[in-house]
């Protein structure tokens, strides 16, 4: 699946048999998102862009002999005698021309995220889980059991977002089978299978940790969501 593509209805309908199935044996429930990006990394283009300018900058000023022949050529031979308000004319179209072309470069989204390096995009993916977590499932289950399964694709990363009661009983390295099930599936180009195994697996985990009881009622949605 592209980053620009949706999931089908029968793949969204996967999705939310297997969380009914995972959370049949759990008091615990699961929210699944899928996005198609965690972040623009507009401040990545602007970076890039201003480290190519000083770049320049840091050129012309190591060999001047060439900001010379630059200003003798722009100007057809007219101007020979190079001083420094010539050379500060031509640091500074310089300094935009470098800027601009770079960022308008970096118009692209996919080269924007290619270029972010990896701990800002998975700090970006992780804050990105938080704020889904905290509006969609936090604070809303009476067990406070509520967990979110994030997957953003532009980054290839996943989250798992747990709630206060289970955040305390399952230490974070237990939900490792279940990233590495749905970033190996992701990579291959599975992403409804990868979700499908990490909702089984989280499912596997919740139930042993919080076992459904009787008086349980389904308290947030199955269905997956797709931003």
């Amino acid at each position: 699946m592209s980053n620009n593509k949706s999931m089908t209805n029968a793949e969204h309908d996967r999705v939310t048999e297997a969380v009914r199935a995972a959370e049949a044996g759990t008091a615990g429930e699961i929210v699944t998102i899928i996005a198609d990006s965690s972040d623009h990394y507009l401040d990545t283009a602007l970076w890039y862009a201003a480290g190519a300018a000083l770049l320049t900058l840091a050129f012309l000023t190591a060999f001047p002999g060439i900001a010379t022949c630059v200003i003798e050529t722009v100007t057809g031979g007219w101007v020979t005698d190079v001083g420094a308000m010539e050379y500060f004319e031509l640091a500074l179209a310089v300094f935009v021309l470098s800027f601009a072309i770079v960022r308008l470069i970096l118009q692209i989204p996919k080269l924007r995220t290619a270029l972010t390096f990896p701990r800002v995009k998975s700090k970006r993916v992780r804050n990105r889980a938080i704020d889904f977590f905290k509006v969609g499932a936090e604070s809303r289950t009476a067990g406070r059991t509520g967990i979110l399964i994030y997957l953003s694709l532009a980054e290839h990363r996943a989250e798992i977002v747990a709630d206060e009661a289970i955040h305390k009983q399952v230490a974070n390295e237990v939900w490792g089978e279940a990233m590495v099930d749905l970033l190996r599936d992701v990579r291959e180009g599975r992403v409804t299978d990868g979700m499908v195994a990490a909702v089984r697996d989280v499912g596997k985990i919740l139930a042993e940790y919080f076992p459904r009881q009787d008086v349980d009622v389904n308290e947030l949605p199955d269905r997956l969501i797709e931003l």
